[in-house]
């Protein structure tokens, strides 16, 4: 137990020791002039940055009761031109006290206020900062010499800056504003760590960065390094290990997510490919990271609630290219088409609504997926394997194999902009497809039942879906077996007028008529279809048709025999089929029926001789005429007696 007499001893001897400590803090701006704490700043700085500093305002040294130094519009480099490496309005240096004992200046730590730090790389990738990377990994590394160590501090501090990047190589120009970071790399360990905050593109960004072996980062050898970024358009996460020899190569696991990444695609200053869809993003992937390419492996992608595995690799040697294979259990597609309508919205006309093929020309891309089931607007298609490519601004899809509308489906279709809009080129081969679903989600057209094969081969220009099918030129077949024309029954329409041709052909646009088989070949030229064959074969009716049909408009100008095959003398029924494709008008041959008719043919006899037939002809305009009003002061007759005069 100390007594009162060793606390009193022992108070003295601290307070003694507490004198000694500020006399000599006291003597320190003595024994250790201004300038020379201010020059041998300056010296270091010099030193460790490979830039000139120099001091274009005052330059404050305050030794105590802090050691600092503050120097205001401090530039580092050449400013002659106006893009020094850093410019600050303040400069403060602390200072460590206890080697200013010994006569020592060491700096603890750097503070910038409102600095200007320009961060370029020309075309070798050479930076203008190599000279501080150079001295850092001179000076930090662990077997370096005392006299070697020219770097004290350990933390530098940036308030309110502006970064500008500049890369000569890969055509970069990137601005950060309001920066506020820490940059730290502890004495007593290898790791470097940086955290802070800054403004890209009007968008606030908190950013982190870990260097588990400082050190061997700046030597270029392999270090553990760990980066996040989280911004309301994107967030981004990166672990994994770094180095720079022989190359840059960064590899590691890497994930992002965005609430629409079409929105993260325009903050980034790229364009969104056009459509619907680029909604909720998610991304996770194995990631190597060598020279100019990045490659994906073991993905997990998420979009707009699809689901996909597989690789992607992005380069950007010249002109940047994603390449990639995902494939999937069920793919959405109904989102990225939902603003290109073919039909107005009564699906009674083509869509003249301007296409537009913004975004495509500034990347390339090749794209294989694969998918168990796709759903595509309407449609619903099965098991599904599509190639996608883009090269210079030319959109190819090529569909290797489809389970499409209860067949299968093969082809390839491109796109690509023009003067005039886009043009178009298409292949496409149906096989044993459902013929009343595919002709109807293709051209809302539902009046042709049973299984058939059917192949497209057209191209066309135009700036929206009418334009295209003004100018469209191609080719279109159709085979079925065992089928029928719906809402429409030509054996009840014949059988009628053979036994009444002129009893009117009635309500026949119901029912149906089986065939067995049916052949159509069409040649399209500028928007119109001519017919080169059509035969229908059933076992109560056949069918011939020509004539063509207009694509734009969507009406038909046919002419055609049907034939009652169970008839006894073959009853042939020559008409016409006109109107739209969605409710066309058949129209019988009138001549023919009133000569079948024995009525009523003296009657077609009689009216080829002029006397008579301009008597039937006044007849009958008489009986069609529809009365004016009666002139004022006209006399007006009973109904059983004549007009006055005639």
């Amino acid at each position: 137990m100390i007594s009162a007499t060793g606390l009193k001893r022992l108070g003295i001897g601290i307070a003694a020791l507490i004198g000694v400590v500020i006399g000599a803090f006291a003597l320190v701006p003595i024994l250790i002039p201004a300038d020379s704490v201010r020059d041998a700043v300056q010296a270091e700085i010099r030193t460790v940055t490979g830039l000139e500093p120099m001091l274009r305002g005052d330059a404050v040294v305050s030794l105590f009761p802090s050691a600092r130094v503050i120097l205001d519009d401090v530039v580092l480099g050449d400013d002659s031109a106006g893009d020094a490496a850093l410019s600050a309005e303040r400069l403060t240096v602390q200072l460590r006290l206890l080697p200013l004992l010994v006569g020592r200046i060491e700096i603890a730590d750097v503070s910038l206020y409102r600095p200007r730090i320009a961060v370029t790389f020309d075309a070798h990738g050479r930076s203008n900062w190599s000279g501080l990377i150079d001295t850092l990994a001179r000076t930090l590394k662990p077997d370096a010499k005392r006299a070697d160590r020219l770097l004290s501090f350990s933390e530098i501090r940036v308030a309110d800056g502006t970064v500008f990047v500049h890369d000569e190589r890969h055509g970069i120009s990137e601005t950060l504003a309001d920066v506020g970071l820490s940059l730290a790399w502890p004495s007593i360990s290898q790791s470097f760590g940086a955290t802070g905050r800054f403004l890209w593109r009007n968008e606030p960004v908190d950013a982190s960065m870990a260097l588990s072996d400082f050190f061997a980062a700046i030597a270029g050898s392999r270090s553990g390094l760990k980066v996040r970024l989280t911004g309301a358009p994107l967030k981004f996460a990166f672990d994994g290990h770094m180095s720079r020899n022989p190359t840059l190569k960064i590899e590691g696991v890497a994930a992002a997510d965005a609430a629409s990444l079409r929105q993260a695609l325009r903050w980034a200053g790229l364009r969104s490919l056009p459509g619907g869809g680029l909604g909720r993003f998610a991304l996770r992937a194995q990631t190597t990271i060598a020279s100019s390419s990045v490659a994906l492996s073991r993905v997990n992608l998420e979009l707009d609630g699809n689901v996909a595995e597989g690789v992607l690799t992005f380069s950007n040697d010249g002109r940047p290219l994603l390449q990639g294979t995902l494939a999937t259990e069920a793919l959405d597609l109904s989102s990225y088409v939902s603003t290109l309508r073919l039909l107005t919205r009564d699906e009674r006309e083509w869509s003249a609504s301007r296409i537009a093929l913004n975004g495509i020309t500034g990347f390339d891309l090749d794209l294989r997926l694969s998918a168990a089931r796709i759903a595509l607007s309407g449609a619903k298609l099965g098991r599904t394997a599509i190639a996608a490519s883009l090269r210079g601004g030319r959109v190819t899809v090529t569909i290797g194999e489809s389970q499409a509308f209860g067949g299968m489906l093969k082809g390839s279709m491109g796109l690509a902009k023009s003067d005039v809009g886009i043009d178009v080129k298409a292949q496409l081969q149906f096989s044993d497809v459902e013929l009343e679903s595919c002709l109807g989600e293709l051209f809302a057209v539902r009046r042709l039942e049973g299984r058939g094969n059917l192949a497209l081969a057209f191209e066309a220009s135009g700036a929206s879906v009418l334009a295209l099918t003004r100018t469209i030129n191609g080719q279109a077949s159709l085979t079925a077996n065992h089928g029928a024309l719906a809402g429409l029954n030509l054996e009840q329409l014949l059988r009628r007028l053979e036994r009444r041709p002129l009893s009117g052909a009635g309500d026949f646009r119901t029912g149906r008529t089986p065939f067995e088989r049916l052949n159509v070949a069409l040649k399209i030229a500028q928007g119109t279809a001519n017919v080169l064959d059509v035969a229908m074969e059933g076992s109560a009716v056949k069918l011939a048709v020509g004539g063509s049909a207009s694509i734009p408009a969507r009406d038909l100008d046919l002419k055609g025999t049907a034939t009652l095959v169970s008839s006894n003398d073959g009853f042939e029924l020559p008409f016409v089929v006109q109107g739209r494709w969605e409710d066309p008008i058949m129209l019988p041959d009138a001549q023919m029926l009133i000569r079948r008719s024995g009525a009523a043919a003296p009657l077609l006899d009689a009216v080829r001789e002029r006397r008579a037939r301009d008597a039937v002809r006044a007849a009958i305009e008489t009986l069609t005429r529809t009365p004016g009003p009666a002139p004022a002061g006209a006399a007006t007759s009973s109904p059983g007696q004549a007009p006055a005069s005639q």
